[in-house]
């Protein structure tokens, strides 16, 4: 929720505490003149022994010591004002530095880092409370989620015996010279692939969630001319044109989890495009500090509320028209999405005026 500019607490407590010492010092000084100037006569008689001698200084009337009073006063005023507000500025960053680390660690978690511990030393009391209460929560995120993704994982793992055998055992009946062509076969077969794709999809996200892998230096634009070479039998088949300008693009990453990403924008987009013509352009190059990977199709206009969506497991932004081992199972972006946030990237989706998506993927620029 969108919310107007405010002061900062620290400015707050500052201006606080010098409102409170300003108050103060108004107060001694209304102490002094009810307590002992106004008993002070307005007027005095001196008496002099020797009418020779000139008598100077100051004397002991009201009249006097107020115009004597009055200017230093509003000094210590002045004094009492600048020095609580630097005072109050120092103190209050004191006692909201703990409030600091706590909003810190709270945009280290938002990022997607659970890992990350504020561990707050000192006494007890109520930031430190604060702190403990934030430690353990995350401690528990990162616990049960680590959870979800050793369940994920494992159940996907269980899941590919079972479906290569299935496999292997619908390939013998289908290539069997002594059957005819069997509709129920083939159907099993597109759904026993569909099952395999869907596992090894799983696993890729899986994978991805957790950071497990290992980075060494890679170049999108490699990547992006092998996807394309791999993908252009498919954009053939629907009549599309791939059109590559690959420029460097130079980052550090797994070379397989950059590879299946670029692979599932790609086909994707071919997917997803046109039933048949069309252009998808892909491009690669390195602006300032990052590496930038787009990819262009020209499919159908897409409504602005399903954008946020595409992101979703199993969320598609057509219906599935196609059976085939290209149609993917619905995690294709959610994939993408998954690796380029593990790389520490950015995935950018804006549809274009005339229909079809710009694709923009961000990755940290390796020098």
């Amino acid at each position: 929720m969108a919310r107007l500019p405010g002061a900062s607490v620290r400015l707050k407590l500052a201006l606080s505490y010098a409102a409170f010492l300003m108050i103060a010092g108004a107060l001694l000084l209304a102490a002094v003149w009810v307590f002992l100037l106004r008993y002070v006569p307005d007027q005095a008689k001196l008496i002099v022994p020797d009418t020779t001698q000139i008598t100077t200084g100051v004397f002991p009337i009201r009249s006097n010591l107020l115009r004597f009073f009055a200017p230093r006063a509003a000094a210590v005023l002045a004094f009492l004002l600048v020095f609580g507000l630097a005072g109050g500025w120092i103190l209050a960053g004191r006692m909201l530095a703990p409030l600091a680390r706590i909003t810190e660690a709270t945009r280290t978690a938002k990022a997607g880092s659970l890992a990350h511990r504020i561990l707050l030393q000192g006494r007890n009391d109520e930031f430190r409370e604060l702190a403990d209460a934030f430690d353990s929560m995350l401690a528990r995120l990162e616990s049960h989620i680590a959870q979800q993704q050793r369940f994920a994982a494992n159940a996907s793992h269980e899941l590919r015996t079972p479906l290569a055998i299935s496999r292997t055992l619908l390939e013998v009946a289908r290539n069997d010279p002594a059957r005819g062509p069997d509709e129920l076969i083939e159907r099993l077969h597109a759904a026993n692939n569909r099952a395999i794709n869907l596992t090894e999809a799983l696993l890729l996200l899986s994978r991805g969630n957790q950071g497990t892998f290992t980075r060494e230096p890679v170049d999108l634009s490699l990547i992006a001319e092998e996807a394309t070479e791999t993908l252009l039998p498919l954009a053939e088949q629907r009549q599309i044109t791939l059109d590559i300008t690959s420029r460097p693009a130079p980052t550090n990453g797994s070379p397989e989890l950059l590879s299946r990403m670029t692979t599932n924008l790609i086909q994707n987009a071919i997917v997803h495009n046109l039933p048949t013509g069309g252009t998808i352009t892909i491009h690669t190059e390195s602006t300032g500090t990052t590496s930038l990977l787009q990819v262009t199709n020209t499919g159908r206009q897409l409504p602005p509320d399903l954008l946020p969506t595409l992101t979703e497991p199993f969320q598609r932004g057509t219906e599935r028209t196609h059976t085939n081992d290209h149609s993917g199972v619905g995690l294709g972006l959610a994939i993408v999405h998954t690796i380029v946030h593990a790389h520490h990237g950015t995935l950018t989706l804006i549809p274009n005026p005339n229909g079809g998506l710009l694709i923009t993927v961000q990755l940290p620029l390796t020098p």
